[in-house]
């Protein structure tokens, strides 16, 4: 039987869209990006996998600034 490679992906399974950007909460990834990750090429994958960090970064520094003091 062949070895398959599996495909890295960055679900943490927590899934739930911010409605403003459309973007993952769990793992950043927008709507489109989630709904083709599997036909995506692994650079294509490995190139928005570079960004989450940044979204995610974003999405919690405007949830916090969206908390009354």
């Amino acid at each position: 039987m062949p070895e398959t490679d599996a495909i890295a992906t960055p679900c943490v399974k927590l899934c739930s869209i911010e409605p403003l950007s459309g973007l993952c909460l769990g793992c950043g990834r927008s709507m489109r990006e989630i709904g083709g990750w599997m036909s995506y090429s692994p650079d294509t994958r490995a190139a928005i996998m570079a960004t989450l960090p940044q979204r995610l970064a974003r999405l919690r520094a405007e949830a916090r600034d969206c908390v009354p003091d």
